[in-house]
């Protein structure tokens, strides 16, 4: 039985967040609400805690990485049509669009000029309940556990990323971070082969190995020699999974002339970058946001082939009330797992 009250982790400010009971969300028509059973705490979401992230503004409750069931049944239906019956495990796309506007219209919903994001612009799934269009909800197959299905969003994320490298023989991936390695997941999905990995830990490092990564560096160490030594005149294209300047210029400078940089990291808001390096190797730099729905099916489909393992301990699952804690260990680089999942149920 749903009460009127739940639990939710409330981010107030730089630095705060603490476990609350909130009023629980009322479904608008067209929406469901989703008991929320596992949600992944993201990198975009760690750089709002800090206060550094234009997008979230306190108080709010984050959570977009999320996997659940459906609370109670709804006369409205769930992406494939299906009704939204009590029960029924779902995962969600957090990205809500206008389907008029002129990017919209041109396929582009990611880039929706009206969009909205849940854990954003909206209360998120760190809590008991969250409130859900339900043609956004997408619902999880049998052998899929909540805690991977709660993986769609970041996965579906990297797959995006991935095909904006334009399918490279050599790829280089700066960041082994949850971002990083289902970057890397994606890549290897996608054929691609020869693959190098950085990042400043070593346990993520080895995490990238088992996963396939050809090479792997540690940051501390010089990245563009590493990537010499594994493609000498430069990779055709790289993925900057972290987003700080330092990996900025690394990814421009790693790419052979006429290659491919995609920026997916968020960390840093501005970056001084070599424009006329840029200009003058042809060097082609593309952002990428979010994912299609096509994007996200194929994150699903990834998932329930089993190309993403709970094997070994790249992933931690944590209470509800250890969020507070889990934040701040991730940004002091404190946990042994890549990635955290907070279990609501």
């Amino acid at each position: 039985m749903m009460t009127s009250t739940m639990d939710a982790l409330v981010w107030l400010g730089p630095r705060r967040m603490e476990l609350r009971r909130e009023p629980a969300p009322t479904p608008e028509p067209g929406e469901v609400l989703v008991a929320v059973e596992a949600v992944g705490i993201c990198g975009s979401e760690l750089s709002g805690y800090l206060g550094q992230n234009s997008l979230r503004k306190p108080p709010l409750i984050m959570g977009h990485e999320a996997a659940g069931r459906i609370a109670f049944d709804s006369d409205a239906a769930l992406s494939d049509g299906s009704p939204a019956r009590a029960g029924v495990r779902v995962t969600f796309n957090p990205l809500l669009t206008c389907g008029a506007c002129d990017r919209c219209r041109a396929g582009k919903s990611n880039l929706c000029r009206n969009r909205q994001l849940i854990s954003a612009h909206r209360p998120g799934a760190f809590a008991t309940y969250v409130a859900v269009p339900a043609d956004l909800c997408i619902p999880l197959p049998d052998h899929v556990s909540l805690t991977l299905g709660s993986l769609t969003e970041p996965l579906a994320c990297s797959v995006r990323a991935v095909a904006h490298t334009g399918t490279p023989e050599r790829l280089a991936i700066l960041g082994a971070g949850p971002i990083g390695l289902l970057c890397l997941v994606a890549a290897r999905a996608a054929g691609i082969e020869h693959i190098l990995m950085s990042d400043v830990s070593d346990r993520r490092l080895a995490v990238a190995r088992a996963w396939g990564a050809t090479v792997t560096i540690n940051a501390r160490h010089n990245v563009l020699n590493a990537v010499q030594a594994f493609a000498p005149g430069g990779v055709d294209a790289v993925i900057d999974a972290v987003g700080l300047t330092v990996t900025r210029d690394q990814a421009v400078r790693a790419v052979t002339p006429g290659g491919r940089v995609v920026f997916i990291g968020l960390h840093e808001e501005e970056s001084m970058l070599p424009a006329n390096y840029i200009v003058r190797q042809e060097i082609t730099v593309t952002g990428s946001f979010t994912y299609s729905d096509a994007d996200f099916a194929r994150a699903l489909a990834l998932l329930a082939e089993g190309r993403v393992s709970l094997d070994g301990d790249w992933l931690e699952e944590r209470p509800l009330a250890a969020g507070p804690a889990a934040f701040e260990e991730l940004l002091a680089g404190a946990t042994r797992a890549a990635k955290i999942v907070l279990r609501v149920a």
